[in-house]
């Protein structure tokens, strides 16, 4: 999704949070299954962990969420840090939900909602200061996973977005119009001439045929 010029504080909200969920799908999606419940020492989170925290706080913030606190009296928040889902596949079951869910919640908001109070854990927020709340709170997590994708894929890790010693390179193409700032384009750009240059280096170290 290429960068776009908007005024609407719920289309930028949905725009960055898409932003973040795509950084943390293509984390994800390099590392093994393996490296996904792996820890860097006995008190920390794993990749699998830190999603099924992530929707633990997306299910209880977004149900219902004009009409009833964000703390919901069922979640058990602890719980979300053990047990973590033991399969790629039940970890992106559970990512999917909670963002699906949260794309849908602050998809069907007006601009009218914005100053409408709701609460967590009791105390008041508008509804501006909830989604900025989840926002940052979101892409701390999702920091957190790339950190530990890169970790694990060491010299296999594929850049997200700019890499190193390439920044002219992307400022050209942006004046270009041949990419966007916005993470999934850069992303884009980056593999596309990855793929070139891995084409180029195939061709020259294939041995030219006899005449």
């Amino acid at each position: 999704m290429a960068h776009q010029l908007t005024t609407s504080y719920l289309e930028e909200s949905l725009a960055i949070l898409h932003q973040y969920r795509r950084l943390g799908e293509r984390s994800i999606a390099q590392v093994s299954e393996a490296d996904l419940t792996r820890t860097l020492d006995h008190d920390a989170n794993s990749i699998a962990t830190i999603v099924k925290h992530i929707a633990g706080n997306m299910r209880s913030r977004w149900t219902n969420f004009l009409t009833t606190d964000g703390e919901k009296p069922d979640r058990d928040r602890d719980s979300e840090f053990a047990a973590p889902p033991a399969s790629r596949e039940a970890l992106l079951a559970l990512w999917n939900e909670g963002w699906n869910l949260v794309s849908n919640t602050i998809g069907a908001l007006t601009e009218a909602d914005l100053t409408r109070t709701v609460t967590i854990r009791g105390e008041p927020h508008s509804v501006m200061q909830a989604i900025n709340r989840q926002v940052t709170h979101y892409a701390s997590h999702v920091g957190q996973i790339i950190l530990l994708a890169k970790h694990f894929q060491a010299e296999d890790w594929t850049p997200l977005t700019i890499p190193r010693n390439r920044s002219q390179d992307f400022n050209q193409k942006v004046a270009a119009s041949e990419a966007s700032q916005a993470a999934d384009q850069a992303i884009k750009a980056h593999s596309k001439a990855r793929q070139a240059h891995s084409k180029a280096s195939s061709n020259t170290s294939t041995p030219a045929a006899a005449s």
